[in-house]
């Protein structure tokens, strides 16, 4: 309508009419801009919010299961250190040298929930995240570490060599009885509190006789508190970054209700 009014002011030579419509041409294609700009601006705005709530549940949930990891490398790490004390008794428990043992041989992983994440990397829109969570969760996304550990620990010499010297009636007494305890989604969330092993006597000192005559045991032993000890790092290493990550988002967005 305004173009056509335009084009008709400039036949008839109308330069006060072709000043006015042309500056109503200009203010309407200013404001056409001005209200697309809004209304993206509204959409990234709701679309940085979304993403924010949606992450921030899953780090909530990483922040969980990280801590857990945290624990049950705490129970591995003290059980390194009693099977080496037991290793260097000669008159220890033969049932405690055994389930120490075993248990120092225990690994545990948990992948991280990375969807959303990869997601806004993906799409390009970590800018619409506040700048200081943008940045934690690219520094806790970056690398697995606790991946790193679990895969180093399950070839470890000292987890081959302790579950080779244990015949396998063993180890399922061991499972059975003294080993993980699960949730609902058969997740490791720790280990039984009361250990109880359903084999004879004679088989326990048994094994217990030849854990000790390993004469390469102890030195991997040894060697394996530096892996679980380092996995026992990493992963409380993975918690600070969640924690400032989830800091970030909930100083920005204090209103958003992030539940895991």
């Amino acid at each position: 309508m305004i173009l056509r009014r335009f084009a008709q002011a400039l036949k008839e030579q109308n330069w006060t009419s072709i000043t006015i419509e042309f500056a109503l041409l200009v203010l309407g294609v200013f404001l056409g801009i001005q209200v697309a700009n809004w209304n993206q601006a509204q959409a990234d705005e709701r679309r940085g919010r979304a993403y924010a709530i949606t992450l921030g549940s899953d780090l909530e949930q990483d922040l969980a299961s990280r801590k857990a990891l945290v624990s049950y490398y705490e129970a591995v790490l003290a059980s390194v250190e009693r099977a080496d004390a037991l290793l260097a008794d000669p008159d220890a428990d033969p049932n405690a040298l055994l389930v120490a043992a075993y248990r120092a041989s225990e690994i545990n992983y948990r992948p991280p929930l990375r969807a959303t994440w990869d997601e806004i990397v993906s799409s390009g829109d970590t800018g619409l995240l506040p700048r200081a969570a943008a940045r934690a969760a690219a520094e806790y996304f970056a690398s697995d570490a606790a991946r790193t550990t679990f895969d180093r620990l399950s070839v470890s010499p000292y987890r081959r060599n302790v579950r080779r010297l244990m015949p396998l009636p063993v180890q399922h007494a061991l499972r059975a009885g003294c080993g993980d305890v699960r949730d609902a989604e058969q997740r490791i969330v720790g280990f039984m509190p009361d250990c109880t092993l359903e084999i004879s006597p004679e088989l326990i000192r048994s094994v217990s006789a030849a854990l000790r005559a390993d004469s390469t045991l102890q030195a991997d032993l040894r060697f394996q508190y530096t892996d679980v000890y380092q996995a026992h790092a990493n992963t409380r290493g993975l918690v600070a970054s969640i924690e400032k990550a989830l800091t970030a988002l909930h100083a920005a967005q204090p209103s958003v209700e992030v539940k895991p």
